[in-house]
Order: structure tokens, then sequence, then C-alpha cells
């Protein structure tokens, strides 16, 4: 029996972003489903201050849908997908840079549901809380000071996290490139910039959220490396691994490879396609 592919996207992006993934997938014949989570996609708000021409001072002050919004709500709403899907067979997970939060805090929850679980460059914390990492020495090397320069309001008065990706600033826009597709073409970049959502969510779990030895853990899962991500540098995805190996030494990652920035291998998928392919999970003895 095939497995369903359930998918789940990073900040600021949607289902949206996996289309030309699942494309492929299917053409594989593989059974794929993305996930929008709560205040993501056709649920994200898009104020007429970030229209063309924008009102800066109104996109600092306008109240966005996704405010409030957990990661438990996130995970609720994955575990449920993840129900439905399991009614159809085997089901891959598979998470992508900040979803790799919800993810491994649904397999904490709901280990029964998952056959395995993959990470495309993302986070899965095991010894530090999520937002810990970035002091760690593997993220030294990103420019965190021109990625603020998108920037929009006071994430602690707006109560969610927003960056207006229609700038026009060339600092901005560079910073930008620089983080998630350095190997695609500028018009790749304002491509797939242009399927961002300006807002995100603050919470990013507590020490309760880490992947846990007795769930998370006894799940076969894979980490897919991104070599070329500037965002989560190779260093700290390697860091990921390490961890989780450690916490599960009986149970460790089966380890890829796809040479690709943040983004390039959702703008090219066909590598990672064949990659995720490759994972599919045998139907079950009897079945």
């Amino acid at each position: 029996m095939r497995p369903t592919y359930v998918l789940v996207h990073g900040a600021f992006s949607s289902s949206f972003a996996f289309a030309p993934l699942q494309a492929e997938l299917g053409l594989l014949g593989h059974r794929s489903v993305a996930v929008d989570l709560p205040g993501h996609g056709f649920a994200a708000t898009y104020s007429r201050a970030y229209q063309a021409p924008q009102d800066l001072e109104g996109l600092a002050t306008a109240p966005g849908a996704i405010k409030g919004v957990t990661l438990a709500d996130n995970v609720a709403h994955l575990i449920g997908t993840l129900e439905r899907a399991k009614r159809n067979g085997p089901v891959v997970l598979v998470a992508h840079s900040r979803g790799g939060l919800t993810a491994t805090v649904a397999a904490n929850q709901r280990p029964d549901l998952i056959d395995r679980i993959v990470y495309v460059s993302a986070w899965c914390p095991v010894d530090l809380d999520a937002n810990a990492y970035y002091a760690e020495p593997e993220m030294a090397s990103v420019d965190a000071a021109s990625l603020a320069s998108a920037l929009a309001g006071n994430p602690a008065e707006l109560g969610l996290l927003r960056v207006n990706f229609r700038t026009a600033d060339p600092a901005a826009l560079a910073a930008l490139k620089a983080a998630f597709l350095a190997d695609g073409t500028d018009e790749e970049f304002l491509v797939f910039l242009n399927t961002f959502q300006p807002d995100e969510n603050l919470d990013t779990g507590t020490p309760e959220d880490r992947a846990r030895a007795d769930t998370w853990g006894r799940i076969p899962r894979t980490y897919v490396r991104l070599t070329e991500d500037t965002s989560i540098p190779l260093a700290m995805q390697d860091r990921m691994i390490r961890e989780g190996d450690a916490l599960t030494p009986e149970n460790p990652y089966d380890v890829r490879t796809l040479t690709s920035s943040h983004l390039k291998w959702l703008v090219d998928p066909a590598p990672a396609a064949r990659v995720l392919g490759d994972l599919a999970v045998p139907a079950p003895t009897g079945s």
C-alpha cells in the first residue's frame, strides 16, 4: 500500500509552496496532501496597507488573523490531518524549516499516526528550546541584521511577526535572496517571494515541545540535508541530526543530501520527489 505524504510548510509559507513538488510526486505515482497551518494559506491576512502603493505606517499597525495562534493550535490541526490520512494507509510526514517544530510535537503526541517522519532542513529541538538555537555557533553565519530590515511593526505590539516581503529596498531584497534562494535566478526569487504571506505566529514552543525518546524517538526518521542553505546552515542541520541520534541511538536518522538552498528544492522539485519516493513505507504484512 502506497503511503500518503503529508507536507508541512515553514514560516511565512503555505501549502501553495508545495504545488510543484506535489506534481512531481503525483507523476511518480505518490499521493500527497499539503497542510495549511492555522492562519496560513487562504486564512492569511493581506491588509490593504500591504498592497501597492504600500502604506508602511498602516502595515506596521494593521491587525493580523494569526495573532494568538500557538504551536499547540498548529499541532492540533496537523494531527487532524494525520488522522484522516492514516485511514488510507501508511503516512510519511514531511516537514520543512519551522514546520519541523509542529511535526515534532505531533510525533510526540501521536506516533501511531506516523510511519516515517522526514525533516527537510527543518527544526527538531532536542537539547534546547527552538529559539535558543539562534544564539548557537552554528547560526553565526546568518545575517540576522539585514533580514531584520524587512520587518514591519513591533512584534510585541502586533502579537505576531510581520515581514514586508513586497519591499523594494535593494538591501533587504538582497538579504532575503541570500538567505532563501541564493542558488536561484532573480526571477525565481521574486516569484517565490510573492508566495510568502507577511505574518507568522510568535509561539515556537517550550521545553515540553522538544523531541521525546519514548514517542517521537520510536518513529523511523529521515533528515534531508540542504547543502547550500544559509537560513538553517548545514552545520545546524547536522547538529539536529546528532542530537536526535544521541537521544535514540537505536533509531538513528536516515540521512539524505540535496544540493540546494533553503527553497531551491521546492523551485526545482524533481530531485526531492525522487528522494521522498524512495522512502515509501512497505505495506504491513497481511494487508
